[in-house]
């Protein structure tokens, strides 16, 4: 059977969509994305005012909510102001996602924690509030943004690979769990994205996606419940062709490219140093 044949169709013109995330980069995208094919929108992000400015930036079919999606009673309060506002989630976005750069020993434990707990909590967070509602329902569309660095090593950002690594496998095993009651859940995994979480970090153009290009692929994911897709696609092929080279093969294609430098370099970057702030200024919070 056909992923098609097997899920309830959602229009996402007329579909309740959550996204996580939403204030910026490839949420802020998303939302309005989905906003101009005429869906209801809620987006929640840390940033209540940015997510404000946001929503009145994008009109009358989005609505902000402060969200930690590190805290389930946070997640659950989202989703409940959202249908709240908007009626029942037909797709929820798990696009929340923080990405700090430095080597594995250098990193502290409290910053590790913070990724875990945005980058992997976020989503089982996500999934855990709406899924018994779209059981309810038998329908409903998950999305849940990982990386090319959940298919691939990422010295200098090894937790967040982790983390990356870890979306992908829950996603796969979740939507198994899930494809007899209506629910599809895709996995999103885009190269690095032209947004503040990537600046200074340096990759050829052609590997570069913009945030529009991804939120894109969300939107349509809702058409094709499409299990997992790299963004761009031909490097998808490329990296699953290279994980089955012999590791020493791979290895020395690190070190030429001088893969554990790359990191490093990025975060001296002036173009970084705003995103860096506020993740510091997270974790102190925290």
């Amino acid at each position: 059977m056909s992923s098609l044949k097997r899920y309830p169709a959602i229009d996402p013109g007329a579909a309740t969509v959550a996204i996580t995330g939403g204030a910026r980069g490839i949420g802020l995208a998303t939302a309005k994305a989905f906003a101009a094919r005429g869906a209801s929108v809620a987006i929640g992000d840390l940033d209540r005012a940015a997510a404000d400015a946001a929503a009145e930036h994008i009109g009358p079919r989005c609505v902000a909510f402060g969200l930690d999606v590190g805290s389930a009673e946070s997640f659950a309060a989202f989703i409940a102001g959202a249908e709240n506002s908007s009626g029942p989630i037909d797709v929820l976005v798990n696009n929340a996602g923080i990405m700090p750069l430095a080597g594995f020993l250098d990193e502290s434990d409290q910053v590790t924690a913070m990724q875990i707990g945005v980058n992997l909590w976020g989503p089982i967070h996500g999934m855990r509030a709406v899924l018994p509602g779209m059981m309810e329902r038998g329908r409903g569309h998950i999305v849940n943004l990982a990386s090319l660095a959940g298919k691939t090593a990422t010295p200098g950002a090894a937790v967040y690979s982790a983390t990356k690594h870890a979306v992908v496998g829950l996603s796969a095993a979740i939507r198994d769990e899930m494809a007899d009651h209506g629910i599809s859940v895709s996995v999103i995994l885009p190269s690095l994205v032209r947004t503040e979480l990537g600046a200074g970090l340096a990759m050829p153009s052609m590997a570069t996606v913009s945030p529009e290009t991804v939120a894109d692929t969300i939107v349509n994911s809702v058409r094709t419940r499409r299990a997992s897709t790299v963004v761009p696609r031909w490097l998808g092929t490329a990296v699953d062709i290279a994980n089955l080279l012999p590791t020493g093969v791979q290895e020395t294609a690190r070190r030429r490219v001088g893969a554990n430098r790359i990191a490093a370099a990025a975060n001296t970057d002036p173009r970084r140093s705003q995103y860096l702030r506020r993740i510091q200024d997270q974790v102190s919070g925290a």
